[in-house]
């Protein structure tokens, strides 16, 4: 289906499931080339159309993201538990190895270098305490992944550089994401 039969209000949909983080109306905006007002309208319209589902629409007066509904709060609560006893996955230990060796990496990055969309397995390791999420100290408009304190405390070291095999994966690291980046240049 060709996304440009969509209504305004399923492409926001989509891009604020997509983006899984709070998303400026600005950027939105920008995104499908509209104007704000445009956006707020089709906001409004999205929210009214999440009534009585699982998923909501939850805004400020600047950005708009996805959440879930607050009757679900026990049973996500209950889910989180469970998930807070369970082994880390493989994917989960993946994207965790990227954070640490990488220390301060975007979402995009972390997708980039995996190949496949980080957000979920982020937001897993932020609720368990392993990963920390800031605004980007050059773009405010972009998140940076970095390993916590109690990470750091929890492998023994006090710095990224003292983990084992640093320069090593660093340089595996940086070799893998130039091989993608030739592989995309020759397609």
């Amino acid at each position: 289906m060709d996304n440009t039969e969509l209504s305004l209000e399923a492409k926001i949909e989509g891009f604020l499931f997509y983006k899984a983080e709070p998303v400026s109306f600005k950027d939105i905006s920008v995104a499908f080339k509209v104007d704000s007002e445009e956006v707020k309208n089709s906001l409004e319209i999205l929210k009214e159309n999440l009534k009585n589902r699982g998923i909501s629409l939850v805004l400020n007066d600047r950005e708009a993201m996805l959440g879930t509904v607050a009757e679900m709060s026990s049973f996500f609560e209950e889910m989180r538990k469970e998930e807070l006893n369970k082994e880390l996955s493989r994917a989960s230990l993946e994207t965790l190895s990227v954070v640490l060796y990488k220390e301060k990496v975007s979402r995009a990055d972390i997708d980039y270098i995996r190949g496949v969309n980080s957000g979920f397995i982020l937001r897993n390791l932020q609720i368990r305490g392993l990963v920390d999420k800031h605004s980007d100290s050059k773009d405010s408009r972009v998140f940076v992944y970095s390993p916590s304190v109690e990470l750091l405390a929890h492998l023994g070291v006090s710095k990224i550089s003292e983990l084992p095999d640093y320069e090593i994966v660093i340089k595996n690291l940086q070799e893998r994401v130039d091989q993608i980046s030739n592989e995309n240049n020759t397609e």
